[in-house]
């Protein structure tokens, strides 16, 4: 049997290729694996465009910013202030703008004031939903920043802004206005609050109670009266406490309308009762 040195060159070829793609496919394996470990540090995707988010526990990790030293010899604010006036004849300048509306309140820093001669009773956090209302912004800062002091509040006005072009989600922007202001206060209440809705007489007190609270005591566009039985929406007073056991408003209605209605049905479900005023017409107090 002859030595065929070609048949010795093609098996060693062969040989060379076969271990080329023997460690070719154990450099795949690798990283496949490697990959697939470190897939498993991330969510996949459907988790990545939606959370289920608690308030409570969005609320436990926030942190306790703004918490102030009380003075133990500052008495604390009536449950009346003596300052309130009752019913108020409300004019809108079509001439109004920013600037007035800051002049006329210099004792307001960025939405924050508290009064000097007393420590207030509760600690009150204003959430605004707003887009494309500047005229009607204007007109309730105007009205609700003396509104509101004389009652003798502790208080901040957010203005939550929805940008873009899709439906605009009231709800959403209140969730996102209760934990942004919760980084700045530990606000005792909060007041969810329409663009469009002035108070006319300021003895509808913008304070907590013990339960869920209704502020619209009736509206001038409805000769006074609620829009229906049963209506919660407008403006609704809710603790920190409250508003965490109901889990906020549903993130889900997109448009206006709806969300009040679920908020009083979670309320409903926590076995809560809700407050309401009685309507009635702004020429009586």
């Amino acid at each position: 049997m002859g030595f065929n040195p070609n048949n010795t060159l093609c098996r060693i070829r062969i040989m060379v290729i076969m271990c080329l793609a023997l460690m070719l496919l154990g450099w795949v394996v690798i990283n496949l694996a490697d990959y697939a470990r470190s897939a498993c540090k991330y969510p996949p995707p459907a988790d990545v465009l939606s959370k289920d988010i608690n308030l409570a526990d969005e609320e436990k990790a926030l942190p306790m910013a703004g918490m102030t030293t009380k003075q133990s010899d500052v008495k604390i604010c009536p449950a009346l202030s003596p300052l309130l006036k009752g019913v108020l004849s409300l004019k809108f300048e079509p001439s109004l703008d920013m600037n007035e509306v800051k002049k006329k309140n210099r004792m307001v820093e960025n939405g924050r004031y508290h009064p000097d001669a007393c420590r207030s009773q509760q600690k009150v956090a204003i959430l605004i939903p707003h887009r494309n209302r500047e005229r009607h912004l204007l007109y309730l800062l105007e009205h609700l920043h003396p509104f509101l002091q004389r009652q003798q509040l502790d208080y901040a006005i957010y203005v939550i802004h929805q940008t873009g072009n899709q439906k605009f989600n009231r709800a959403k922007l209140l969730n996102v206005g209760y934990l942004e202001a919760l980084k700045e206060e530990n606000w005792d209440c909060f007041i969810f609050h329409d663009v469009d809705l002035v108070p006319e007489n300021d003895f509808n007190l913008y304070l907590c109670d013990t339960e869920p609270k209704h502020l619209v005591v009736g509206r001038n566009a409805t000769g006074y009266r609620l829009r229906y039985k049963g209506y919660f929406g407008g403006v609704t007073a809710m603790t920190k406490e409250q508003f965490a056991k109901v889990n906020g408003y549903s993130n889900n209605y997109w448009g206006w309308g709806g969300e009040d209605d679920d908020l009083r049905q979670r309320a409903v479900v926590q076995k809560m009762t809700w407050l309401d005023l009685l309507p009635r017409s702004p020429d009586t107090q």
